[in-house]
């Protein structure tokens, strides 16, 4: 983290997985979308306009060349989005009981920071 905050670094999460649903109902993120993504951010045009994830707080660009908007938003994806409610909510949860053990050894904005649970 002080390297990164030293030399100015932007970092990003690019999905590479699964969406549209958990294994078996979802599909393998499309590899043309991953290029596309990495592209943008290696070339400084990611950082377009973000909003923030309601639940994992994570800053997500509303745009990207070559990537539907509906993939920038993975509740979007799901067909029912009530199970991508459930299956986030449930992440959410299980980081921050694993997360629990550290939460004191770490500065408070960095432990306030993580998902938002219910």
């Amino acid at each position: 983290g002080d390297k990164i905050e030293a030399h100015g670094v932007d970092c990003w999460l690019v999905n590479t997985g699964w969406t549209g649903g958990p294994y078996g109902v979802g599909e393998r993120m499309k590899i043309g979308h991953t290029r596309a993504l990495v592209r943008a951010a290696l070339g400084g045009s990611l950082a377009a306009p973000m909003a923030p994830d309601p639940v994992f707080r994570v800053a997500v660009p509303s745009a990207c060349a070559g990537v539907p908007a509906e993939s920038l938003k993975p509740r979007a994806t799901w067909k029912d989005p009530a199970a991508y409610d459930a299956t986030a909510s449930l992440l959410a949860t299980r980081f921050r009981e694993s997360f629990a053990p550290f939460a004191d050894a770490v500065a408070p904005e960095v432990r306030d920071a993580g998902p938002v649970v219910g």
